[in-house]
């Protein structure tokens, strides 16, 4: 897994986010988990989801407020094509995260990212990098940036 973390950092540092790794000595898998761990709430975890596109086979990241549903509709729209959930094994694969630990930046592949616009109400947002226990805090814009994210509406 340091690998993956060590994607994460160099990502971060390419794209001039300024970002502290904290290793949290126990699981962020999920939103609730993380959010205890992170000492914040729900809404300001970043779920990191990947779909992968029905028709094309192409992966998709979706950045999403812990405390949201990704509105499956909505991202179809944006990307142009029906989703289904993507493989866990094709998604450590092609962007060297396992589930649980899925960094908004540092993937593997270039992929397509959309971030739900709730994200961008709050001073700082806490996102996955690279394992289960790892995470960093950000202030939105600036993670959604790096990201290459395109903001939109992706929630009921």
């Amino acid at each position: 897994m340091a690998g993956s973390i060590d994607r994460v950092t160099k990502a971060a540092a390419d794209s001039g986010l300024d970002i502290e790794i904290r290793r949290m000595g126990a699981s962020t898998r999920t939103a609730e988990e993380a959010a205890a761990q992170c000492g914040c709430t729900v809404a300001q975890i970043v779920k990191s989801l990947v779909f992968q596109g029905e028709a094309s086979g192409k992966l998709f990241l979706f950045l999403v407020s812990g405390s949201n549903q990704l509105d499956l509709a909505k991202a179809a729209a944006l990307t142009g094509e029906p989703l289904n959930r993507a493989d866990p094994r094709q998604i450590r694969e092609k962007t060297g995260f396992a589930i649980g630990g899925v960094a908004p930046i540092g993937h593997l592949i270039a992929i397509p990212a959309f971030a739900d616009e709730t994200l961008l109400g709050f001073d700082r947002v806490w996102a996955a990098a690279g394992a289960h226990d790892a995470v960093f805090a950000a202030e939105p814009h600036a993670m959604l940036k790096a990201a290459q994210a395109l903001v939109a509406t992706l929630t009921t």
